[in-house]
């Protein structure tokens, strides 16, 4: 195994892991077979090539599945019994990591294959954050997003990781990583999809391609989420998910709830500091949403906001940050996520709505007034479905045939992950 040169052909680094470990991922015998094959080429091997692409494999191996039992026994002695040369002490660590863990279900990702290669074993990420921070978190083969969360949760010193999810940014996509899932198998699997789709292996490149990529960690399930509860998840998280959707303007607001939040969001800014008062109304269009602007005069609004920020005389930033959150949880719309969709099921709405999902169901915006046309509630919903061009809920019905509400939308993808995800609570 990795005994003999290839052609010279643009070849990724997994062409030939993928070759190796494939089969083995889901056939008992074929991976007792490979573990073997690997033992026996690290034995009394004279070509120190060969030695070394086979400690290579090993620790590659070892990141993905046990064998069973019996050769896990002869693999921890044989490991052990090596353990001065530094790969063999790795691989070792690594299956001590996997121990009780399921088998990965795809070969191993490209990076995986690069670090090894080049004697890089720890493969460290940056993950960002809705505040714009970012921190750089090490990830292994045997890593789930449900252990890089709660490690990411700790480091933050956030209450819990409850509701909390890792994204993986692709272009202008972000796909959330279920919790039970290791790390690079849904990376592998995610860019192996998105280098079909797009066409991007070049002719004559055999295997996965590199696609440029980011990590997200952001709130994404907001049940019984309430502000000043966790301070932390407040100021990284719940203010910098919630601002945006209130600048936007997809929250139904009256005037009064505005020149508080737009008062708030000053001080958010500014804290104490009065200096920029001055700068209005020039900064008004930074404190609230453009649509809300028109329903009065400008000096009104000044006048308005101005008067709460005194109001809220003593509030620093964490204070006003917490205040903001306090009066948008108020609404049932607090905690959504929203999408702009051309509905094809009702004649009695709109065309276009905002659609917005919460812990509260589903909701059907006007898109100009905000108002809510319908609701969905999760208990009404018996499932949901998306392609690349619409997304489609069926409504619990006592007909025989079902009800389904469908709109057009490039999100279904994620609409569809969104709301499976609620109605998993309440089932």
């Amino acid at each position: 195994m990795g005994d003999y040169p290839s052609k010279k052909t643009r070849i990724s680094s997994v062409f030939f892991t993928d070759q190796i470990f494939s089969p083995a991922l889901s056939n008992d015998l074929v991976r007792e077979e490979i573990y073997c094959i690997i033992m026996k080429q690290l034995t009394d091997n004279k070509n120190s090539v060969s030695e070394a692409r086979g400690w290579e494999l090993m620790w590659l191996a070892v990141g993905l599945c046990e064998p069973g039992t019996l050769l896990l026994q002869e693999l921890n002695l044989f490991l052990s019994s090596r353990s001065h040369i530094k790969l063999a002490a790795e691989s070792l660590q690594r299956l001590e990591k996997r121990k009780n863990k399921s088998t990965r279900k795809v070969p191993p990702h490209l990076e995986e294959v690069e670090a090894v290669q080049q004697k890089m074993l720890k493969i460290l990420h940056e993950v960002h954050f809705p505040n714009g921070n970012d921190e750089t978190f090490e990830i292994n083969s045997s890593t789930t997003a449900a252990d890089l969360c709660q490690e990411i949760a700790k480091h933050l010193r956030l209450e819990s990781a409850e509701g909390f999810s890792l994204y993986i940014q692709i272009g202008d996509k972000s796909y959330s990583i279920p919790d039970e899932s290791y790390y690079f198998d849904f990376l592998r699997s995610l860019t192996t999809e998105n280098n079909a789709k797009s066409k991007s292996q070049k002719k004559g490149e055999q295997g996965a391609s590199t696609v440029s990529y980011e990590i997200l960690f952001q709130k994404k399930i907001w049940v019984e989420t309430i502000p000043g509860d966790d301070l932390q998840a407040d100021l990284i998280f719940h203010y910098n998910q919630m601002f945006p959707t209130y600048f936007k303007g997809y929250h139904k607001c009256n005037k009064e709830e505005a020149a508080q939040l737009g008062a708030l969001v000053y001080r958010v800014m500014n804290g104490e500091d009065e200096s920029n008062l001055s700068q209005f109304p020039e900064i008004l269009s930074e404190l609230m949403p453009i649509d809300l602007m028109c329903e009065q005069p400008t000096q009104e609004w000044t006048d308005q906001i101005i008067s709460a920020f005194h109001k809220y005389k003593g509030k620093n930033k964490e204070g006003a940050t917490v205040e903001f959150l306090k009066i948008m949880s108020t609404w049932g719309t607090f905690g959504s996520e929203f999408f702009e969709v051309t509905q094809v099921s009702e004649s009695n709405l709109p065309g276009k709505l905002i659609l917005a999902i919460n812990e509260n169901g589903v909701h059907l915006l006007d898109l100009k007034t905000k108002a809510q046309h319908m609701r969905y509630p999760l208990s009404k919903i018996s499932s949901c479905k998306s392609d690349d061009s619409s997304f489609v809920i069926v409504l619990k019905s006592s007909l025989d045939t079902d009800v389904e509400f469908k709109c057009l939308t490039k999100m279904g993808y994620r609409m569809q992950d969104l709301l499976s995800s609620y109605m998993k609570l309440i089932n």
